[in-house]
């Protein structure tokens, strides 16, 4: 669970993010969570994108995501969702929180 400071940072750094990925009327398949953990993996916060025909409300979506990624849904804003989950890796640069 992140605290509301974390989050501000988390916040503040997926500013400038340009998405990774959408989410769009066929749902979250498997193909689509293995590209963000990967993602994850290498960069620790992503932002993805739900797009107007997918299913049910962005909000949802993107706490399911998270969920399913063993990620934290940092926020949702409009149709896009940020995510945030600590690397294992040792090459990665590490976000500080």
């Amino acid at each position: 669970m992140l605290t509301s400071r974390q989050r501000a940072k988390l916040k503040s750094l997926a500013a400038n993010l340009s998405p990774v990925g959408q989410v769009g009327k066929e749902g979250i398949g498997e193909n689509m969570l293995d590209g963000f953990s990967d993602c994850l993996e290498k960069r620790e916060l992503i932002k993805i994108s739900i797009l107007e025909n997918a299913d049910g409300d962005p909000s949802e979506i993107g706490r399911s995501l998270a969920e399913k990624l063993n990620a934290e849904c940092v926020i949702v804003i409009g149709r896009k969702a940020v995510l945030y989950r600590r690397s294992s890796r040792k090459d990665v640069e590490h976000i500080y929180l």
